[in-house]
Formats: C-alpha cells, structure tokens, sequence
C-alpha cells in the first residue's frame, strides 16, 4: 500500500494530473489484473452478492422500494438489466435498474458495512456494476474485478488506518460522494476504460455526488434509501461522459472551489491535508473487503455488538411472569461507548425522535435505545422487530426513557484505533436495578464480525438469505441463483441476469398513486382500450 497526500492547491492550475487523487483512482481501477484478486477475495464477493439479493428481496414490496421500482418500469425493454424479484426475461435500462436495486438493498439496513475516518456500506457499489455489467454484456469475470476495485477504492477513501481516509460526516456531508467515486473506479476496470476516460469519470461521480447528512436528522424519510440510488445514477452517467470524451470538473478533490476547500477541512485550513493509502496493482493484493463487515442484525452497524450484549444480558435481567424484561424493576441503562455511537444514534444527539417508539423504522433503525429496550423487551432480534403491536408501545416507550449513551474515552479510542484487532464498535452496558444492584457486561464487536464471536463463512450468508426469503422464493430458485453466484468466475454474459433472483411465491406490489413515471403508462393502457372500443364500434 502507498499513502498519498492530498491537499487543496495554492494555486489553480499548480497539480499535475499524475499528482491528483482522481488520477491515482483511476490508475489503480485500470491497472488491476484478476490475478490481483486472492481466492478469498473472490469469495467474499460472492458473499456479499447473496447478501444484498437477501436483503434487496426482503424489500421488494416496501414502499419506497415500490416506488423507485415503478420509475424503473418506464424502462421496460430499454435495455439488459434486470431487477431484484422480477422475471430474468424482463430488462430494464440499466440506470433504472441500479436505481432500483440499491435503493431495495439499502432499505433494511442491513447491508455490509466499514467505519474508520468516514462510514460506509461498501455494497452500495455492486448493484451499478451489475447493472451495467449486463447492459453491456460483461463477463462473470471481469464484474468480479470491477466489484473487487470498488471495495478497494471506497475503504481506502473511509481509511485503513494509521490516520487516513477523508472524514465527510465531520462536516455534515453525506457518504454518498466516497461511493459515487468508487462505483465509477469499479465500472472503470470492469470495462477496461483507458486511464483518461476512467479519471474523468471519478471527477465526475465524485462532483455530483455532494449532499448534507440532513437525510439523517430530524423526520427521517426516504432520502436515506434513497442515496445508494441516485449514487448509482450519478457514476453510470459519469462513465458514460467520460466514454464519450466528455471531460468532469479536475482537480476534483484539490482544485481551489473542490471537495476539500469548500466542503471539508480546507474551507478553514488552506493546509489541511488527507492520506489515502492505495494498493499499487501488480505489487499489492486487492484485500480491503476482508476489511469490511456483514449485518446478522437489521440495524445501523454501530448497534450490531450493543444488540448482541443484550441479547445476552436480558437473561440476567428481572423477568415478568408472562416472558420478558421487568422493566419496573430497572431503574436506568447506562453505555459507555464510542463518540458515535452517543452523538449519532444515542442520546447525545439530542433528537427526541430517537426515544419515541411511534417514530418511522428510518428512526429507530438509528437508536441504540430502541435497539437496547427492543432486544430485552422480546428477547430477540428478527424480522418481526420493527412491527411493534400497539399493547408494546408504552412499554417500550418507557423503557427507551430509562437508556442513556455516555462518551468513554477508552472506546473511543478503540473505535479510532488503526489495529483492526483492537479496534472496536461496541461498549459496556451497566443495568442498574431498582435495588441498587448493577449488572455490567462489555462487547468490543459484533458476533459475525470478522474478529467476534461467529465470524461469518458462506453459509451464514446463504441461512441469511433462507430467512429472508422463505416465504417469497421458491428452494428451486434460491439454488438457481446460489448456483450461478458459485460459479460467478466462469459465467457468461448471458448468465449474469440470474443474479437478481426473481420472487416466485407472492406478487410485487404495484402504486396505487399516480406519479409521473406511471402517468404515460396509465394513459397509454387507456388509450388502447379506447381504441378497441372505437374499432369494436364500427
């Protein structure tokens, strides 16, 4: 790995192009050979490929996936791409398709995830790859490449420790820009696009890709979801301009008006600088997704070790008669924990919406109160979390109040830590009874984390994928797609529409609203039944 320095310019005009981020970017994407790729590498790409299809067909039928699959329809026919729970036979324009599919793999939550300077869901990046790869007839092969860059690109950009990665949140600016800047690096080597056409797409991607973390306070709605779709967007068309010859605003992370002087540390510092450390293809492996972690839990990863610990706790909690935390008998909740964790899904970010169980899922997939009381109030965590009865609401409510997060310097300084075995996104959780009795417990990282408890293997990622949709596909289709993604390496073009699986044992949901994707769709069937209707007549 070689760390690179990145500073805003002097002087416009002063950074060579060799010099420039986006450059560097762009060379590793088109330098990478597949032999750069280790075994396990390949395989935890096809992990994370049956992953999302769990998780996207999961979603299918929620409504904002509902309605971004409706936009898609318009596309029927326009081009090769297909989409999660439809017919393989039914091709989409492939923006439209990657619109789709990663806004229904982001709905749950429950995507990988990888957390150092900035955070991220590194599998944003393989539904516009696997969209464009079937638009454009790309082997099995060469989509493995390109997801491989992807995940390479985007943890160098969060960090790999020893101080580097570029910290967006700090300035409220959402992580979308790290995965449009990635997504065109993988499409770059996927498509074997020259360095100047694949450094002209990262200029482009990561210029369109600004947005605040706005999304993420207050009434959080759809833009959330939404993100990883208009990403998706914004890198395919970043490719496609920089295909055509079209060149993306340069230098887009060190230019006098770039990323960094107007959006991050540079707008108060003209010196502030960034380290990114990037693989050198032909010398390193492409090994940052082994750096990454898979989701066993629907929720914020941040929360993935504090639900395991109490879930492993409430066992020693004082029980009802009929199942269930006593919560009278507990007088408060205590974790000690990182900064994020108290300042983003805590009670140290001071949102009143996190402590309220009527609050939207988007909400409390986002508070590690509803995720401590949830997971003592059922003594479980599955599909049914989120479906709160309303004879649970009050308790629940109650039981939120009792929780509070506390900074503790010592897992903040884990949570920040460049050893990834020592670095750590749990805490230690005091439950203190109404007799004065405290019952304590800690948890460094998640149990399916690669250093916790369970590390996840294959067959975690297919018993996934068995749970989420045992009532939406058939076993026949579910070895169809598993067989397909086994044999990724070797596919053919023709076989990459099996990798969105179709959903063969309940109907998608349509809109019973009219928009103005549906509008013409809606007019054009009217129409064509009034023209039977006339020709009927005559």
């Amino acid at each position: 790995m070689k760390t690179h320095i990145v500073k805003a310019e002097k002087r416009s005009g002063d950074l060579k192009r060799e010099d420039q981020l986006a450059w560097k970017i762009a060379k590793l994407a088109v330098s990478t050979k597949d032999s750069d790729l280790p075994a396990d590498v390949v395989d935890m790409i096809k992990n994370r490929i049956i992953d999302n299809a769990a998780i996207a067909l999961a979603a299918v039928n929620e409504h904002p996936v509902v309605v971004a699959r409706d936009k898609a329809l318009a596309s029927r026919g326009m081009g090769q791409a297909t989409i999660y729970g439809l017919p393989q036979k039914e091709t989409f324009g492939a923006c439209e398709a990657a619109f789709v599919n990663a806004v229904a793999v982001r709905f749950r939550d429950q995507d990988d995830t990888y957390l150092a300077a900035e955070y991220s869901h590194p599998d944003d990046n393989i539904s516009p790859l696997l969209a464009v790869a079937q638009q454009l007839g790309v082997s099995g092969k060469d989509l493995i490449r390109g997801i491989g860059v992807a995940y390479e690109v985007h943890v160098a950009l969060v960090g790999t420790g020893d101080g580097t990665g570029i910290c967006l949140h700090k300035h409220k600016v959402d992580h979308m820009t790290h995965i449009a800047a990635a997504s065109a690096a993988g499409l770059s080597a996927m498509l074997k696009l020259p360095i100047d056409q694949a450094y002209h797409a990262v200029n482009f991607a990561v210029h369109n890709a600004i947005s605040s973390r706005q999304s993420r306070k207050g009434d959080i709605g759809a833009q959330k979801e939404f993100v990883p779709g208009f990403s998706a967007e914004i890198s395919i068309d970043a490719v496609n301009a920089a295909m055509h010859g079209l060149k993306g605003p340069n230098p887009v992370y060190e230019g006098e008006d770039s990323i960094i002087r107007r959006f991050l540390n540079g707008r108060s510092d003209p010196d502030a600088a960034y380290k990114v450390a990037l693989a050198e293809p032909g010398k390193d492996k492409l090994c940052n997704i082994m750096m990454t972690y898979p989701k066993e839990h629907a929720f914020e990863y941040q929360g993935q070790a504090i639900i395991d610990m109490a879930l492993e706790m409430a066992d020693r909690l004082p029980k009802k008669d009929v199942g269930g935390v006593d919560w009278s008998k507990i007088k408060g909740i205590l974790l000690q924990t990182s900064h994020h964790t108290d300042h983003v899904i805590g009670t140290g970010a001071n949102d009143p919406q996190k402590i309220d169980s009527d609050s939207p899922r988007g909400t409390l997939d986002h508070s590690i109160m509803f995720a401590i009381a949830r997971s003592m109030q059922l003594g479980r965590w599955d599909e049914s979390v989120y479906d709160i009865k309303p004879k649970e609401k009050e308790e629940l409510r109650l039981a939120m109040a009792k929780i509070r997060t506390q900074q503790d310097a010592e897992w903040e300084r884990r949570y920040h830590s460049t050893d990834p075995k020592e670095q750590s996104f749990g805490g230690t959780m005091i439950v203190t009874l109404m007799s004065g009795q405290e019952i304590k417990d800690s948890k460094a990282c998640a149990n399916a984390h690669p250093f916790g408890r369970t590390p996840w293997k294959r067959p975690n990622y297919v018993r996934k994928l068995e749970n989420l949709t045992k009532e939406l596909m058939s076993t026949v289709e579910r070895a169809r797609f598993l067989k397909v993604v086994s044999g990724l390496e070797k596919a053919a073009a023709a076989q990459l529409a099996g990798l969105t699986p179709k959903l063969d044992m309940i109907p998608l949901e349509e809109l019973k609203t009219r928009g103005i994707y549906n509008a013409c769709r809606k007019v054009g069937i009217r129409k064509g039944k009034n023209a039977i209707r006339k020709k009927n007549s005559r």
